[in-house]
């Protein structure tokens, strides 16, 4: 009999005993949503976690995005990375902005504030950077641009829940920070998101933003959408809070089993860890080398046909879409790091329980998938 496939992710569940006294009061109290006091709890302690002043919980991570950029002029830029997953560039096309793609550092594949620099116009409203694989971008460097050309800088930190740079969240950086609570995320609701904010009054508007506007009941000063959180998820978002520091550390296990049985392996490059990060191991990147003796796209191939499904996490990069390849900023010769990388980049499963018989496995898989 064949093995079972091993995934790239497979999400995290707590003990269903620990969840079920919060679904009991669900069903007694019959608040659903609308700012219940689940809600309301997991938003105190995400701000209580973090140590930030301002946290609205959102229906998912596209809401989340959604929220800050519906604060942007209309018809505006947002300076972007092209290296990052669909919602990011979408969120800024759906509202009637335009996605303007800089190139990203070699190393840790965060937008470099010299290319977002080279990339804003009278018409620039805000820098909207990834935290690619929770990875922290040039914060100190994105906030000095931000600053001198007036811009609202935004992060898609939707990879860096629980990710401490300096010894402070990472989430902290920035005007606003946006958070994905998927299923395939470090710490999952099942669906979720939430919007970081820098100061009370902003969250106040995202707030009003994610309620369609609403300040009162008969005051909607605002353009919004129905972005919020149920308290089915909240509930799920208490009891794995608990958990996740456990998650992290098993998460990190599997890191560096990796790290230590990877190192030396021939064509295989591993992305470099930063100094100062305390990292939610979420992803574990490779990159295939140039002068591999099969592509990437040969080795996932390979790979997955052996049963171990990884992931060109991120291939396409969003600006070679059809829909955006068009744009200026699309030009291949304004992003050649951010192409080099989409072309060579793996993602290998990393998830807490996964044994060490199917890591080997995943070791085995990619060396023979390179002869």
């Amino acid at each position: 009999m064949s093995q079972p496939p091993i995934y790239v992710t497979r999400p995290y569940l707590p003990p269903l005993e620990e969840v079920m006294p919060y679904l009991e009061g669900i069903w007694e109290r019959k608040i659903l949503t609308n700012n219940g006091p689940l809600h309301q709890e997991l938003e105190k302690n995400l701000k209580d976690y973090f140590g930030v002043p301002g946290v609205s919980l959102m229906n998912n991570g596209t809401s989340a995005l959604i929220g800050p950029l519906l604060t942007l002029p209309k018809h505006s830029h947002v300076v972007t990375s092209p290296f990052t997953f669909a919602a990011t560039t979408h969120s800024i096309e759906m509202l009637d902005l335009q996605p303007v793609f800089a190139d990203i550092d070699p190393l840790y594949y965060g937008l470099t504030p010299e290319a977002v620099e080279a990339a804003i116009t009278p018409e620039t409203s805000a820098i909207l950077a990834v935290h690619t694989y929770g990875t922290p971008c040039d914060v100190d460097g994105l906030a000095e641009v931000a600053k001198k050309h007036n811009l609202v800088l935004i992060y898609d930190a939707s990879h860096a829940f629980g990710v401490k740079y300096n010894g402070r969240s990472l989430l902290s950086y920035g005007d606003m920070a946006t958070l994905s609570f998927h299923a395939t995320k470090s710490f999952n609701t099942f669906e979720g998101g939430a919007v970081v904010s820098s100061t009370t009054e902003m969250e106040t508007q995202i707030n009003m933003i994610k309620n369609f506007g609403i300040r009162g009941e008969n005051e909607i000063p605002l353009v919004g959408f129905n972005g919020k959180m149920s308290e089915l998820n909240a509930a799920v978002g208490l009891v794995q809070l608990e958990h996740f520091e456990k998650v992290r550390s098993m998460r990190k296990e599997v890191h560096d089993w990796y790290m230590q049985e990877l190192s030396g392996l021939n064509y295989v490059n591993i992305c470099p860890q930063m100094e100062g990060v305390e990292s939610n191991f979420s992803y574990f990147p490779i990159l295939i080398s140039e002068d591999a003796p099969k592509n990437r796209d040969q080795v996932f191939d390979a790979m997955s046909e052996m049963g171990v499904m990884s992931r060109r996490y991120f291939s396409p990069i969003m600006s070679d879409l059809e829909m955006y390849r068009s744009l200026p900023s699309a030009d291949p010769e304004n992003l050649p790091v951010a192409r080099d990388i989409g072309a060579r980049v793996l993602c290998l499963p990393i998830y807490p329980g996964l044994v060490e018989e199917d890591r080997v496995r995943v070791l085995e898989a990619l060396t023979a998938s390179m002869q």
